[in-house]
């Protein structure tokens, strides 16, 4: 869970150049918007590509092994694990010999975030075990939420992340929101940047400063902030802070450190809003991923498109997926949309 709370805000006033931008090309200004009324942009839409499919195949740090029945079987390291899956309606590939040869199977409530508990068949296990991702070690754990600390899909963002920061030869600033247990905002200090990694839970924040430890980047500059993620990007914006890229990886529905309450369909654009507002005058990328909502990735794909209106660059959306090593089946696992600059 990294849950933040959102406050809806009056859009602010046109800055100087979208202004010249509409006198310039003859386009006929909108009316304008009342005291507390929230009026779209104006100006060209960034370009499109979409559906984009990003998947992460097998590989020695993690594997989807199978799936079917409801259920994934999944190798973290050296620990085969099963977990729930809903949208596996398919059959499993493998005889189910292969899959009493778990090391770890959850139980208990099937919902996403319900809580439920752990069985060992064999050796009972320790709450944590050492992982790796590319060569950054980090620690692995089963909670009672099901999540062991990784979302093995975020490859894709991340490699694509990586090569932003390495391709830019220039000092980086990176804004990781819903930072959750820090493998991105790793990914991103070992490339070079300057990170800033916000979290409502201080769980969390302290398994990602272990995680810096046991990938021995503890000398990389990234700041650890347990705070309300909206509340952290309205102050960065009063403050007139920017970021060159900045990750968003809101939960559906979740609650703040004060009892504050998200819904991701309720609080979403004003967040992304407040996204650009604080982008650098040179930003990178803002990557937005979005899990169990009931939702097409067209929804998130019109929601960033249209707020970053008049930047230039380019909107992709689709869905991020799992390639299964018994069948090469495909499992959806989020949607997102990411806005680059070129």
């Amino acid at each position: 869970m990294k849950p933040v709370h959102a406050k809806h805000r009056p859009q602010r006033g046109k800055r100087a150049g979208d202004r010249r931008q509409e006198a310039e090309s003859g386009a006929t200004p909108a009316p304008a918007a009342r005291p507390g009324e929230k009026r779209r942009r104006q100006g060209p839409l960034p370009e499109e590509k979409l559906p984009l499919i990003l998947e992460v195949l097998p590989n020695e740090d993690y594997a989807l092994i199978d799936s079917g029945a409801g259920r994934k079987l999944e190798q973290y390291g050296p620990y085969r694990i099963v977990r729930p899956e809903g949208q596996a309606l398919w059959l499993p590939a493998l005889p189910e010999a292969e899959w009493e040869k778990a090391d770890a199977v959850f139980t208990g409530d099937t919902d996403e975030e319900g809580m439920g508990r752990w069985r060992f068949p064999g050796t009972p296990l320790g709450e944590t075990w050492p992982m790796r991702h590319d060569g950054i070690s980090y620690q692995g754990r089963f909670t009672s939420f099901r999540h062991v600390g990784v979302f093995p899909e975020q490859a894709s963002h991340w490699g694509h992340m990586e090569s932003l920061i390495v391709g830019a030869r220039r000092p980086v600033k990176v804004l990781n929101l819903f930072g959750y247990t820090g493998l991105a905002s790793l990914v991103a200090a070992r490339a070079g940047a300057q990170v800033t990694h916000v979290d409502a839970s201080k769980k969390a924040i302290t398994w990602a400063r272990e995680n810096q430890e046991m990938a021995g980047l503890s000398d990389r500059p990234i700041r650890w902030i347990c705070e309300d993620a909206m509340k952290f990007a309205e102050r960065e914006s009063r403050r007139g802070n920017g970021y060159d890229i900045i990750l968003l990886d809101p939960p559906a529905y979740g609650r703040g450190p004060k009892g504050e309450v998200w819904q991701l369909f309720e609080h979403l654009p004003a967040l992304v809003e407040t996204c650009r507002e604080i982008l650098s005058p040179r930003p990178l990328a803002m990557v937005l991923t979005a899990y169990s909502i009931r939702a097409s990735f067209f929804a998130i794909h019109a929601l960033v498109r249209d707020e970053f209106t008049g930047m230039g660059g380019g909107v992709e959306s689709g869905e991020l997926i799992i390639r299964e090593k018994a069948a090469g089946r495909a499992l959806s696992t989020s949607l997102f949309s990411r806005w680059v600059a070129v």
